[in-house]
């Protein structure tokens, strides 16, 4: 799509009030965080459920391909603008006649959403997790916390657009620090605990696991997992930390969606997804599980973490 072409405008016909539809799909359930961070950043920017806005909520909990038919009534030509969290991006991607705006812990160049980060091009923009810089800093950062780490199992979901590139530059980082990396991917999660079983029998000094929606699912499973087999953990968001992970090292996905609102603003006011930048968080937050440290027997108060923490979870 040309960064000509019209969305709809926001006005309000004499003596009413335009109310604008915003059709949310996810493969989350509710409570869903996300949805509330957005939610606060639409009323930051004057959108009043039940006044000038209506909110029609899709979930199809940990199954994309069920989101395919949801989006179909996309086709009926009352909605103003589509919000596509994380996985649920995927089942978006054939929506060509109105503007999609996505949180995406992917590469969407890679995916196809998008031509490029600075020039979307088309009907789709966001925001993307993805960092290569933050893969390198978690390694560095688990680093400072188990000096002693020889060998790092990194765990994998093998079907998100950009992991190898996030592989790669983990490869690297590992590489410097005289890190030998063990690579364990998996694709879907009827996988996932066959990769468990592999990186226990890696007999790793620690895990790495990168951040996507299918961890992100099964993340109370994994941090319980790392605590049993004796494994400092590191993650990418903090939910993991939550969860029972020891460290987590990334952006906060709750404040991504509430700055998402903008560009719905901006969209609704008619300007192009095409010309709207797809945007990288440049704010992250470590966060360190100290539950997780005494399970695991290690003593915080030698490295500089605590200090250098923006969460520590009790």
């Amino acid at each position: 799509m040309g960064a000509g072409m019209a969305w709809p405008v926001a006005a309000s016909a004499e003596g009413s009030v335009r109310v604008y539809r915003i059709f949310w799909v996810s493969t989350q359930s509710q409570p869903d965080p996300f949805l509330d961070g957005f939610r606060e950043g639409l009323r930051a920017r004057g959108y009043v459920e039940g006044k000038n806005l209506a909110l029609e909520l899709h979930y199809a909990i940990g199954n994309p391909q069920a989101l395919r038919e949801v989006v179909s009534e996309l086709r009926r030509g009352n909605i103003d603008l589509a919000v596509s969290s994380g996985p649920a991006t995927r089942a978006m991607t054939e929506v060509k006649d109105i503007p999609v705006l996505f949180a995406l812990s992917g590469d969407p160049v890679a995916l196809g959403l998008v031509k490029s980060l600075g020039q979307p091009g088309g009907n789709f923009t966001g925001s993307t997790f993805l960092s290569l810089e933050l893969a390198g800093k978690r390694v560095e950062l688990l680093r400072d916390v188990i000096p002693t780490v020889r060998t790092l199992a990194v765990l994998s979901n093998s079907n998100h657009p950009g992991e190898q590139s996030e592989w790669r530059a983990t490869q690297d980082a590992a590489g410097k620090l005289g890190i030998a990396p063990i690579y364990v991917p998996f694709a879907g999660a009827n996988e996932l605990e066959n990769a468990l079983a592999r990186v226990a029998e890696a007999r790793a000094d620690a895990l790495l696991v990168f951040p996507d929606a299918l961890t992100m699912v099964h993340r109370t499973r994994i941090a319980q997992f790392a605590v049993a087999q004796r494994l400092p953990s590191m993650f990418g968001w903090s939910e993991y930390c939550e969860a029972g992970g020891l460290l987590s090292y990334g952006a906060n996905q709750r404040a991504t969606y509430f700055w998402l609102a903008t560009y719905a603003d901006r969209i609704l006011r008619g300007e192009s997804p095409a010309v709207l930048p797809v945007v990288q968080p440049t704010r992250f937050e470590l966060a360190v599980n100290l539950r997780t440290a005494e399970q695991l027997g290690i003593d915080l108060d030698k490295s500089s973490i605590l200090f250098r923490a923006n969460k520590v979870i009790e």
